[in-house]
């Protein structure tokens, strides 16, 4: 890959960034595409969320990510959001489209691509969305725009419900001919009726998570049922106790990381127009040894 002086800059802003995978992601496809492209990964802090925004106008940067913490606090720099970036607001990628810059949010495009390269749509389904922050905000957007009948979300009545309830109304405003409601998640009867009616089972929560690896959201595998399709957004480890036990009771799943490598190759599309090598990246990023 060459520097040169038409090379355009894109990047990573949020804080911790060093960990992050997505400056091998891109510039691996920039490469294999031959785009004058680079992608560099810069820690920044909400405080200086505003000057970085400043300074991707004055380079004329292509783009960027954003990470925690920032998803939130960049939204007073942009000129404009996206239908689903604005009902949850959270941004988590910015396109420069001729010096406009557009807050997207790919997480929730990232979970029905998912889906659909498994084969499965989300429309006319029902779905359970265990957890009410936002990775279930951005799957529960995109579900409902994407045509989903019915959204149950079943969230811990915590200092975040008053919060979690204006989402859902917006949610609601946003793709109105979605029937969405909020329910406790420590009512157990509840979640095990609509659980017993839904398509799809979806885990927006980091239970589960290393090191955490035998925590589950759901206390008896025999809630699961072979036709239910279960979901999770944690991918380390690629198999959560979750899916491991839906799998066991004959369920097809979907685990976090190929939601983590869709609501990437989304933001290349954006980025580019072009399609991601989502299994090309995958074993290059995650199954290599």
């Amino acid at each position: 890959m060459q520097i040169s002086g038409t090379t355009k800059l894109l990047g990573l802003l949020g804080t911790p960034v060093a960990h992050s995978k997505s400056p091998a992601m891109y510039n691996y496809c920039f490469q294999k595409f031959g785009l004058d492209w680079a992608y560099l990964a810069f820690d920044i802090s909400q405080t200086q969320i505003g000057a970085a925004v400043a300074a991707m106008r004055t380079l004329s940067m292509r783009g960027a990510n954003v990470t925690m913490p920032c998803k939130t606090a960049v939204i007073p720099y942009l000129d404009r959001l996206t239908p689903a970036a604005a009902a949850i607001q959270a941004v988590n990628t910015i396109v420069n489209e001729d010096g406009v810059l557009v807050g997207h949010n790919t997480d929730g495009c990232g979970y029905t691509q998912n889906l659909r390269r498994g084969g499965v749509d989300v429309k006319g389904k029902k779905i359970v969305l265990l957890g009410g922050g936002g990775a279930a905000s951005a799957i529960a957007i995109q579900a409902a725009l994407d045509g989903a009948a019915e959204i149950a979300i079943f969230n811990l009545r915590d200092a975040f419900w008053d919060q979690i309830t204006q989402r859902v109304k917006a949610i609601g405003e946003a793709a109105p001919s979605c029937t969405l409601s909020l329910h406790d998640l420590a009512d157990t009867a509840t979640l095990r009726r609509a659980i017993d009616g839904c398509d799809i089972l979806s885990n927006a929560t980091r239970v589960g998570m290393e090191p955490n690896v035998d925590d589950t959201m759901i206390p008896d595998s025999s809630w699961f049922r072979p036709e239910l399709v279960v979901t999770d957004v944690v991918y380390a480890p690629p198999q959560t106790r979750l899916l491991r036990d839906a799998k066991a009771a004959g369920c097809r799943t979907f685990d976090g990381l190929g939601m983590l490598l869709c609501q990437g190759a989304e933001a290349f599309h954006l980025y580019s127009g072009l399609e991601m090598p989502v299994e090309e990246i995958r074993k290059l990023l995650y199954e290599s040894p």
